[in-house]
């Protein structure tokens, strides 16, 4: 990539995610997240209850009838910040459109899979020890979910740049 490709990246990234984030304060849009959350919930309770583990929703709250521990999924677990900074990284980088399109598309099946483990992994966690579950919530999946996006973001660039 040649410096002003480069500069402009470095210019418009910023740019991107800060207006990404912004958006995030449009109350139709935070209304519409709220949503989304919930179903993650419910996706997240309906995968447990197939691989034959019991689970209950309660809004953005993942339940175990078994414990009484809960899991409540708020903006920051729902893999939404870290879309925005993935959606923000493709929309600048310098490929075609249609490049980044299947980037945005695949890249946000890939997170938001990654996600759901990660509700579901704290969910059980939680139920057997309070300090693994903080490690895990508070360090582990916070440190894991921001480099999965980076690796994504770099394997996607890695083909388009391949391709080109």
């Amino acid at each position: 990539m040649s410096p002003a490709p480069r500069l402009r990246f470095l210019v418009l990234f910023p740019v991107c995610l800060a207006a990404g984030f912004a958006l995030l304060q449009v109350p139709l849009v935070a209304a519409g997240v709220a949503r989304f959350t919930s179903g993650l919930v419910g996706i997240s309770a309906a995968l447990i209850h197939i691989f034959g583990g019991k689970a209950q929703v309660l809004g953005s709250v993942l339940l175990s009838p078994a414990t009484g521990f809960s899991v409540q999924v708020e903006n920051g677990c729902n893999a939404v910040n870290v879309t925005i900074l993935l959606w923000s990284a493709i929309l600048v980088f310098p490929a075609p459109w249609l490049d980044k399109l299947k980037g945005l598309a695949v890249g946000t099946l890939a997170l938001h899979g990654i996600n759901l483990l990660r509700i579901i992994t704290l969910y059980y966690v939680g139920q057997y020890n309070r300090a693994w579950f903080d490690f895990a919530h508070l360090y582990l999946w916070e440190s894991l979910i921001v480099l999965d996006t980076l690796a994504i973001f770099w394997g996607w660039a890695i083909l388009v740049r391949r391709r080109a």
